[in-house]
């Protein structure tokens, strides 16, 4: 059967919903949005695909995982993702999860920014991955479930995240070179994000 938008696992767990809240405080509607379609087409790919994860771990992850770019968080001196990351290992300190856990979060957000993480090791960080690049530049769309995409797409729509996203990127890797946001926007990305046919 084909995966369905109330099939997903939307955890409800003080921690998802205080992450949730953080999101909703600090980031534009746009990148709200897009820090839920991020968990929603991962947990749908991971459904699609048989893949077994932490559906709380993924979603605080998501929703923090561009914390870094807000005004509030924005660190001069390490690239977004790693201040996210410290952003994300205090809350789930503030949210009782031991170190360890709260390890992985900041290790999640992190390898976000990478070209691949290995599912065998890490499938949240592979998920979080593969579900930004989604959603961001638009790489391998045509495997978003045809139903959940729809839906999704219409209870969490795209707004300014282009253009957003876009001025965000160029900025942070303006200011810091050796990020791997310079990078992406050496290689292209911002060309890429406008073309992304999930706002076709």
């Amino acid at each position: 059967m084909p995966v369905r938008y109330d099939d997903l696992v939307i955890p409800d767990t003080p921690a998802a919903r205080g992450a949730l809240e953080v999101a909703a405080q600090y980031h534009t509607p746009s990148l709200l949005n897009h820090s839920l379609r991020a968990y929603l087409w991962a947990a749908a790919y991971a459904q699609d695909n048989g893949i077994a994860f932490d559906a709380e771990l993924l979603y605080v992850s998501a929703m923090l995982h561009d914390i870094g770019l807000a005004a509030e968080f924005d660190s001069h001196t390490v690239p977004y993702e790693e201040a996210g990351g410290h952003v994300a290992w205090a809350f789930c300190a503030g949210a009782g999860w031991s170190p360890e856990r709260r390890a992985r979060a900041c290790e999640v957000i992190i390898r976000h920014m990478w070209e691949e993480v290995p599912l065998e090791e890490d499938p949240e960080g592979h998920l979080l991955e593969l579900s930004t690049g989604m959603d961001i530049s638009g790489r391998r769309t045509d495997e978003i479930p045809a139903e959940v995409r729809r839906e999704v797409l219409e209870r969490h729509p795209r707004l300014e995240i282009a253009k957003e996203f876009s001025v965000c990127i160029a900025d942070q890797g303006a200011r810091k070179p050796s990020s791997f946001a310079a990078r992406f926007v050496r290689n292209g990305i911002v060309d890429r994000i406008i073309r992304n046919p999930l706002d076709g």
